[in-house]
């Protein structure tokens, strides 16, 4: 269904602009603009710049006390775009890969139709936040006193979601997205010929127990109720084919759902790096690095949110209990503050629509764009309308 056929916002070609000037986070100029005039074409007040790059708009309707947010991110991935799309990505190395693009279209889409909605009695926030990717947009905007500057009592977010049926929503009370972490272990040994590995440290043999180490953190140190992966992603050294390194650099990923895990890991991983670097005459270091809390939803938030989501895709179309997504997300730091909701939108889960996020070659399916906008909507006038 074409905007100009469903009558509505021209979501698409907000979106297919967004899509074909990529920006990174913070870079986000160009978008930025594009979002506060819109906003301010349909009447809202804007607030630009709020955590650098983001923006805001106020719609207040009446004299309620009731204020909530509505959030979308607008950050794209530095990924080289494999589509051939005549909107493709005129930036090189830049890319929405992730459909941050589709989700502004859509909240500038509720924007639109519920500035002109009659009958409301309170206050939506339109959040467009910067830097998703990199996890420090929703900090850099809560820093700059989003919170205090635009009081909401609940904050919602949504995101696109291939390998869910297209236009089906998903979501689950608690915790729906993990946390992640990265780290960084050095070890240094004591370099040599490949020959006479006697006379050396060799770090690559302590690397190698290290790796397996830690394995057991999640097996032997994670209750079976407690969701955690411990993930190597990158093992370096400096050595050569007849040269046994001085360094090994051991790098990777470790997701958790509570912040009690996170810490019991990052204890383990440097209990594991000491004592094995002891026991060879190596040295090591651990770096450990909190990128991203645990996306928790709130019970009464998700309630609300499941009630708009059937009423724009009918009770076969809400998922309310969905797996925890082993993915992560910054709106997290949001939900660490004030109750809320973050909601799954179905891409597609066959054909090019179910291409897995942050793939070259992701596509968004824009027919969810319309239902996007509608569970907005639909969300806000549910909360904000006057009982006459």
């Amino acid at each position: 269904m074409t905007d100009k056929q469903a009558g509505g916002p021209p979501m698409q070609a907000w979106r297919r602009a967004i899509h074909r000037y990529p920006e990174l986070g913070f870079d986000e100029l160009r978008t930025a603009e594009l979002v506060a005039d819109l906003l301010e074409s349909f009447g809202l007040q804007v607030h630009r710049k709020v955590g650098q790059t983001g923006v805001v708009g106020v719609l207040k309707r009446g004299t309620g006390d009731k204020a909530i947010g509505l959030r979308a991110d607008m950050d794209a991935l530095p990924i080289q775009e494999g589509n051939d799309f005549e909107y493709r990505s005129v930036h090189d190395g830049v890319f929405h890969g992730c459909g941050h693009d589709g989700h502004t279209a859509m909240l500038l889409g509720a924007a639109q139709e519920l500035a002109q909605t009659p009958d409301l009695d309170g206050t939506v926030y339109f959040i467009f936040q910067p830097s998703e990717e990199d996890g420090r947009g929703a900090l850099a905007m809560i820093e700059d006193g989003l919170l205090q500057r635009f009081p909401m009592q609940a904050v919602y977010g949504l995101h696109n979601m291939p390998g869910i049926p297209a236009g089906h929503f998903s979501v689950r009370k608690g915790a729906i997205m993990t946390s992640e972490d990265i780290f960084e272990i050095v070890i240094h040994g004591r370099g040599g010929h490949a020959s006479m590995p006697e006379r050396a440290v060799d770090p690559v043999v302590v690397g190698a127990e290290v790796v397996l180490a830690l394995q057991t953190i999640v097996s032997r140190n994670i209750g079976p109720m407690d969701w955690a992966v411990v993930s190597v992603t990158e093992f370096i050294t400096d050595g050569a084919r007849n040269i046994i390194p001085s360094t090994v650099t051991i790098k990777g990923d470790c997701r958790a759902l509570s912040e009690a895990t996170q810490a019991t890991i990052a204890r383990r991983m440097k209990e594991i790096v000491a004592g094995i670097c002891a026991s060879h005459g190596a040295t090591g270091t651990v770096l450990y690095q909190n990128d991203f809390i645990a996306t928790i939803n709130s019970d009464q938030e998700t309630d609300y949110a499941v009630a708009a989501a059937h009423a724009v895709a009918g009770h076969s179309g809400v998922t309310e209990d969905c797996p925890t997504c082993g993915a992560s997300e910054d709106f997290a730091q949001m939900l660490k503050r004030i109750p809320g909701c973050y909601m799954l939108l179905g891409n597609g889960s066959e054909g090019t629509c179910a291409t897995a996020l942050h793939n070259p070659h992701y596509k968004l399916n824009e027919d969810i764009l319309a239902l996007g906008c509608a569970y907005w909507q639909t969300l806000v006038t549910q909360q904000l309308t006057v009982i006459r």
